[in-house]
């Protein structure tokens, strides 16, 4: 199985920046696109942006010209550059990827990092 641990989140004045990071464990899995998802108190999960193996990325569009994603396929780990905070950014971000073994795919998540975004 693959394990996601992520890195980075905290307390950031509005404006500020912060980089979360979201390394995979090494395993027989092969591991696709990786991304990230967040959720803030009472609404529902949303998809942040995604990242495919080749560099395709997918952002919300709450977040495009401030969040950045990148990753580095030989350590399997995604990075999310957040600049121009907002409060609305607050909530608890959530790593993913898509992960195959053969015919065998699914969907490891990490277990979520606090990101809070408060003067």
């Amino acid at each position: 199985q693959v394990q996601l641990v992520e890195s980075g989140g905290g307390l950031v004045q509005p404006g500020g920046s912060l980089r979360l990071s979201c390394a995979a464990s090494e395993s027989a899995f092969r591991i696709g696109t990786m991304g990230w998802y967040r959720q803030a108190p009472g609404k529902q999960r949303e998809l942040v942006v995604s990242i495919t193996s080749d560099g395709n990325t997918n952002y919300a569009d709450s977040v495009k010209g401030r969040f950045t994603i990148s990753r580095d396929n030989a350590k399997n780990t995604v990075y999310l550059q957040m600049n121009s905070l907002k409060s609305e950014d607050t909530g608890v971000y959530y790593c993913y990827a898509g992960a195959r073994s053969g015919a065998y795919f699914y969907t490891p998540w990490g277990q979520g990092i606090q990101v809070t975004v408060s003067s």
